[in-house]
């Protein structure tokens, strides 16, 4: 059963992750995700980050460790993982592997409503999709291929390519099938052209 958490963010969640290794400045972490890669499996901003890391102290799973100034320069805060932080760590990332949940991809949401384009409209845009697919599993591979990291640690981009190859069996069999609806499919948009 999925549980409501204090932040339920998954910035939350790699902030936590982040923190188990040392104590980091936001900035620092933030340059260290896209550094990784990691801001191609969450998405953030400077801005959100700095609001997850309020969320976090407040819900006392971080605290400052340290604070410093350089000259003219703002105060620099580096934030620590308390053990309350530690166990959230851990228990939200038991239930994120194990608890299968709904979610709502964008693409499934067209689906449900694919009948209110016409059908030669929906092979074009879905060919383009599957032109999409190829670009995105192509770049994935590439990075897999480049990386120098255990595999371990490009376990995501495995994922992504497996979904990702998964989506396109779907689109060209999804493609293949139009024909045998085209009759009834074509017939909701008589009139329209």
């Amino acid at each position: 059963m999925v549980s409501k958490r204090k932040v339920g963010n998954l910035l939350g969640l790699a902030v936590l992750g982040y923190l188990v290794r040392e104590p980091l400045h936001p900035y620092e972490l933030s340059r260290l995700m896209r550094a990784h890669g990691d801001d191609r499996s969450i998405k953030f901003t400077h801005g959100s980050l700095y609001m997850v890391f309020g969320q976090l102290q407040k819900a006392g799973f971080i605290v400052e460790h340290e604070t410093s100034r350089e000259g003219q320069r703002p105060e620099r805060t580096v934030y620590a993982l308390t053990d309350a932080g530690r166990a959230e760590l851990k228990d939200w990332m038991r239930e994120l592997v194990a608890e299968p949940v709904h979610e709502h991809p964008r693409f499934v949401a067209a689906l449900s409503m694919i009948a209110a384009l016409h059908p030669d409209e929906v092979v074009a845009l879905l060919r383009d999709r599957l032109d999409g697919l190829r670009r995105q599993v192509d770049e994935a591979e590439a990075i897999l291929a480049g990386a120098d990291a255990h595999p371990l640690f490009l376990v995501e981009e495995e994922y992504r390519v497996a979904l990702l190859n998964a989506e396109v069996a779907f689109v060209r069999h999804f493609l293949a099938r139009i024909d045998d609806w085209r009759p009834l499919w074509a017939g909701f948009h008589e009139g329209e052209r």
